[in-house]
C-alpha cells in the first residue's frame, strides 16, 4: 500500500527552525509533483509549498516566501520542507501530497487533499512562546 509519512513536527518558539520530512513507501516520489499543505483549526487548507517532477521548478505561497524551502532527498526517497523564521501564524497541521499530472505548479499547490493522487496524516507545527 502507498504511503506518505510526514514528520519532524513539533512546537517551537517565534523565529525558530523546524524540517519536515515527507517520506514515501512503494512510490517513488521523483515521478511526482510534490506538494506540501497547512491547515490551520478553522481555516481553509493554504497550499504552501509545491516542487515539480519534471525540472524541479518550485512555487512558494507568498506567505512563506524567503522562510520555508522545498528540497527532494532521491536517495531516501523523501521531500523536505525546511522552515525558518518560524511565526505564530504558520501554527497548522502539514500535509505532503503527490501528484502525477502536467497542471501548473500554483494550480496543483492549491488543491484539495482529495485531489492529490496520495496524501499523508500531517505533522502538527505550532508556533508559540
Amino acid at each position: 500500500q502507498v504511503r506518505l509519512v510526514e514528520s519532524g513536527g513539533g512546537l517551537v518558539q517565534p523565529g525558530g527552525s523546524l524540517r519536515l520530512s515527507c517520506a514515501a513507501s512503494i512510490l517513488s516520489l521523483d515521478y511526482y509533483t510534490v506538494a506540501w499543505f497547512r491547515q490551520a483549526p478553522g481555516k481553509e487548507s493554504e497550499g504552501v509549498l509545491c516542487i515539480s517532477h519534471t525540472d524541479g521548478s518550485t512555487y512558494y505561497a507568498d506567505s512563506v516566501k524567503g522562510r520555508f524551502t522545498i528540497s527532494r532527498d532521491t536517495a531516501k526517497n523523501t521531500v523536505h520542507l525546511q522552515m525558518n523564521s518560524l511565526k505564530p501564524e504558520d501554527t497548522a497541521v502539514y500535509y505532503c501530497a503527490a501528484v502525477d499530472d502536467e497542471a501548473s505548479l500554483t494550480e496543483i499547490a492549491t488543491r484539495n487533499r482529495y485531489q492529490y493522487d496520495y496524501w499523508g496524516q500531517g505533522t502538527q507545527v505550532t508556533v508559540s512562546s
